[in-house]
């Protein structure tokens, strides 16, 4: 394991700021109604977890994995493009 210094990671630049707290806030509000659609989520984007992989551990069948993992990406994407209204 190779370690890695802070100032050594990317910063996000203050253009992407207002759609990563968008974003943040979709997975929040995605995670009240579907936590484990929430889970596939942070396992295959930011976990970089096989479909196997997260089925292995969700304990489910990989088209489970499959169908939440595509019904969770066009939720969160719907919900960045105001078609599902925000917490207000």
């Amino acid at each position: 394991m190779q370690q890695i210094a802070l100032q050594d990671v990317a910063v996000i630049s203050e253009s992407k700021g207002p759609e990563v707290l968008l974003l943040d806030e979709a997975l929040n509000h995605f995670d009240v109604l579907y936590p484990r659609q929430r889970q596939v989520i942070e396992m295959r984007f930011f976990g970089g977890l096989s479909v196997e992989q997260t089925a292995e551990v969700l304990n489910v069948s990989p088209p489970t994995v499959v169908r939440d993992w595509s019904f969770g990406r066009a939720w969160l994407l719907s919900y960045m493009k105001g078609q599902i209204p925000h917490e207000g």
